[in-house]
């Protein structure tokens, strides 16, 4: 119960990045979970796991106060989210399951190359070409799929990665916001469900655990985003489109670095 104040501030900052970001937060929790439980007394061994659980279940609920809250703006591309939510959830329950046998390290520098280039781009506000668009819905899928898996190995929502790919083809960078937020409800849900499966019945995890799942911290967590998430929204809207790139762009750089450490300490 001591911890309580910890999880809440933690729901209170995130959710303010989640808002106005278009991210889970996922990445960013992972790491202050990993420096919770390390000094709460967790196994060594279970405390990797037991973030990403407990992360990938609060952007359940970030996920929905985020794209609602951008759904009252117009922000979310329905037809978008519809397109790519087949290819994310195969993608992450192929993260999940798999996860030992695939070159999921060496795909994911590709990915956060990419995630540095796009935000350099924000940064000194580079246009992308006119004539992009977005590509066919096969391409789409091929796509959403490799981004499910990372985003089950990192506990992140996809942000880090949508959001940039989106604004490349030239949907409006708000759009790619609201967008962004609404795919991670499919990834959260999904990656939820394996962590529950893969943890129950594993030793050395604390009282009040659903699998991989630490109840206490999810349920402090999300009663601070759902206070956050919207003030986060309201600031994307009202902020100037070059402020928010810049702000973007910082944060992405910080996400995609944490998404390496994350993947090459495993």
């Amino acid at each position: 119960m001591a911890w309580w104040p910890i999880y809440l501030l933690m729901g209170l900052g995130v959710g303010v990045f989640a808002g106005m970001l278009g991210i889970g937060g996922g990445t960013m929790l992972v790491t202050l979970m990993v420096l919770a439980f390390n000094s709460q007394g967790v196994a060594p061994d279970r405390v990797l796991h037991l973030a990403l659980g407990t992360a990938m279940a609060t952007i359940i609920f970030t996920s929905i106060a985020s794209f609602h809250a951008h759904h009252k703006h117009g922000a979310v591309r329905w037809d978008i989210v519809r397109t790519v939510a087949p290819g994310l959830i195969v993608g992450t329950i192929a993260g999940t399951v798999v996860a030992d046998y695939l070159p999921s390290k060496y795909l994911a520098v590709v990915f956060v190359t990419f995630v540095y280039y796009s935000a350099v781009q924000m940064f000194i506000d580079v246009a992308p070409e006119p004539s992009r668009r977005l590509p066919g819905q096969g391409v789409m899928n091929s796509v959403a799929t490799v981004v499910g898996a990372i985003c089950s190995l990192v506990g992140a929502a996809g942000g880090v990665i949508t959001i940039p790919l989106l604004a490349r083809c030239n949907v409006p960078l708000r759009q790619a916001i609201g967008t962004s937020a609404a795919f991670g409800l499919p990834v959260a849900v999904t990656a939820t469900i394996g962590y529950i499966w893969s943890g129950l019945g594993k030793d050395a995890l604390p009282p009040h655990t659903l699998g991989y799942v630490f109840l206490p911290a999810l349920a402090a967590v999300v009663i601070g985003t759902f206070v956050t998430v919207p003030v986060g929204a309201r600031i994307a809207h009202r902020m100037p489109v070059p402020t928010l790139k810049r702000v973007l762009g910082a944060v992405l750089c910080v996400l995609a670095t944490k998404m390496l450490f994350t993947l090459f300490a495993q």
